[in-house]
């Protein structure tokens, strides 16, 4: 799938991080092409069928509901329009899978504590990536919330992993 968009829409639910983007997006002379507005998955301020695709980055599995989120953003593609997910997973295979979750559980936190000097920083990422429902669970509740031709394409050794679906 390549687009070439004559305009880019980004949304965030927090305006701080919008203006950081849009400082950075005017420092390179992208903001013409590049508006980030302030916005909540499950109540996109758009019409219906206004995108031919939409791009979430990390931010699925922060969703408050996870099927409110993908049907609003179902409501706000066009027909036959593409949804492309980019997301952390769970690693399955043997060794990579015990040397992830130790990093993940023990490595990360402490980075987070001595980074910035807070005992809970980078302990909510593993937890909210263990209860997101990766790979086969989440293309199930694609097609629940009404998508077609639902993929998976785990990468960096199932790190992370990139699901398509079509409206």
């Amino acid at each position: 799938l390549a687009l070439k968009p004559e305009h880019i829409t980004g949304v965030d639910i927090s305006e701080g991080m919008m203006e950081h983007g849009r400082q950075k997006l005017s420092a390179r002379g992208l903001d013409k092409t590049i508006s980030l507005l302030y916005g909540d998955s499950e109540n996109l301020p758009f019409d219906q069928n206004k995108f031919d695709a939409v791009i979430v980055a990390f931010g699925v599995r922060n969703f408050e509901n996870l099927e409110k989120g993908l049907s609003e953003i179902r409501r706000v593609l066009k027909p036959e329009g593409h949804l492309v997910v980019l997301e952390f997973s769970k690693p399955t295979a043997f060794p990579f899978k015990q040397l992830y979750q130790f990093y993940f559980r023990f490595i990360l936190p402490l980075i987070g504590k001595v980074i910035s000097k807070d005992n809970s920083a980078y302990t909510y990422l593993p937890e909210s990536v263990q209860a997101f429902p990766d790979g086969q669970r989440f293309l199930e509740i694609l097609g629940k919330t009404g998508y077609q031709n639902n993929q998976c394409k785990p990468l960096t050794f199932g790190i992370c992993s990139m699901y398509t679906a079509q409206k």
